[in-house]
């Protein structure tokens, strides 16, 4: 079982992950030192959010996640929307993952940046995590909390040293933003949701949590506060270290190694290899969680939903999910699934967020839950934050691209096909 300490570190390494390696270099090449304020706004936004989802966490006690919660809000057909959502995002969010960890491994061995290296590398590292969780929540759980606490300790370092440097007065950052405009932090604001998201991941297997109604909310906000410093200070430390930051595709390990030389570099190349080990930790734990629940309403095939003999974990799922993110890792490009996972991010936030304000009026008029219970987490005016965690996700959505929104109306178009297709079949189940 997951008490609260396994919990937020799920939450950490959901979120922690190839983002605060690869985005503050961009950031600081778009807006310059302007980019610790995209920062706090971007906590901010998903702020609102965060807090919306602690509180409708707070009334379950079954897994799911965004899907689980909209569809006692909404009904299975928006519950499925959100489902297919949060999987595609996370497929696409682990494949990313995937691919920084062979390019990072290229720092020492050529050999992963060729295409063979690529796929046995792929492999290994996705296939072992498969390995690890199929044997049992408990080691996936160690896993995750063992990284959780490397990274953070590391970036937290990283950080300190870059605050440092600046106290002394050293600064090689004089690289002119390309723009800092409104335009600007809007398109960064897509990026930040990367960077900041992922914490949903973390609420798809509270059914395995000891207390989630009690435990989830905090471990969110815990998180959160703490992902929230230590972001503005690993963005503060590649501003002070960095002279062109924006064509610096690893920032980080060039930062560390105007600290302290090649050692810092190499430093911060095994932390990268660490830190995507972790985050694909926590999801190979979290994300099977979903096609379970999603086959134990009967939503997809049984088979998923089915436990191993011996160590009761969703195998099958556990292996789509490995399987659907090796193909992605193998044929789609870091950026473009960065920015499109957090594009597909952005609808569930928004849908959880309006949850918050169906359950609370719902409550309020003393009409059914759908299944859902009394908060035990209440945040300040909540039908406020509600409101505005819609109207933020909504806005940052419409910085998409054609191609982000090409693949939106597909993946919608599926999700309503797949909908249309479980009702028949329930429908025709009930006629025989």
């Amino acid at each position: 079982m997951l008490g609260r300490g396994s919990l937020t570190a799920l939450v950490l390494n959901s979120v922690v992950g190839s983002g605060v390696f690869v985005l503050p270099g961009t950031i600081a090449g778009i807006l310059g030192w302007q980019a610790m304020g995209a920062w706090s706004a971007a906590a901010v936004a998903i702020g609102v959010m965060i807090a919306c989802f602690a509180e409708v966490a707070s009334r379950f006690n079954g897994a799911g996640g965004a899907y689980l919660y909209t569809q006692a809000a909404f009904g299975p057909f928006v519950g499925i929307q959100m489902a297919w959502l949060t999987y595609f995002a996370r497929c696409l969010s682990a494949a990313a993952q995937a691919n920084l960890f062979t390019t990072a491994l290229a720092e020492f061995y050529p050999w992963a940046a060729t295409r063979t290296g690529q796929v046995s590398l792929t492999t290994l590292f996705i296939g072992t995590l498969a390995a690890i969780n199929i044997r049992g929540t408990g080691a996936g759980a160690q896993t995750s909390n063992a990284f959780a606490i490397i990274k953070i300790a590391s970036l937290a370092v990283f950080a300190a040293a870059g605050l440092g440097f600046l106290a002394s007065g050293y600064s090689t950052m004089h690289t002119n933003p390309t723009d800092p405009t409104l335009h600007g932090w809007l398109s960064t604001f897509l990026l930040l949701v990367f960077a900041y998201g992922g914490f949903e991941g973390a609420l798809i297997p509270l059914a395995e949590a000891k207390d989630p109604r009690r435990d989830a909310p905090r471990a969110l906000l815990t998180s959160f506060g703490l992902v929230i410093v230590l972001y503005l200070g690993v963005q503060l430390a590649v501003l002070v270290m960095v002279q062109d930051a924006a064509h610096a595709p690893r920032p980080l390990a060039l930062a560390a190694r105007h600290m302290v030389g090649a050692p810092g570099a190499v430093a911060m190349t095994l932390l990268v290899v660490a830190s995507v080990y972790g985050w694909m930790a926590s999801n190979m734990l979290n994300m099977p969680r979903l096609t379970a629940a999603l086959a134990h309403d009967g939503v997809l095939p049984r088979v998923l939903g089915t436990l191993h003999p011996r160590f009761r974990t969703p195998w099958a799922s556990i292996v789509l999910f490995a399987v659907v993110s090796w193909s992605l890792a193998l044929t789609a490009g870091l950026l473009q699934n960065v920015s499109l996972a957090a594009v597909a991010r952005l609808f569930p936030y928004a849908g959880v967020c309006l949850t918050l304000v169906v359950m609370r009026r719902r409550e309020a008029r003393g009409e059914s839950l759908g299944g859902a219970e009394s908060a035990r987490f209440v945040i300040p005016a909540g039908e406020v934050m509600g409101v505005l965690g819609v109207v933020f996700a909504l806005v940052i959505a419409a910085q998409m691209n054609a191609r982000e929104l090409v693949s939106m109306l597909v993946l919608v178009t599926a999700a309503t096909l797949h909908w249309a297709g479980s009702r028949g079949r329930a429908a025709g189940a009930a006629a025989a």
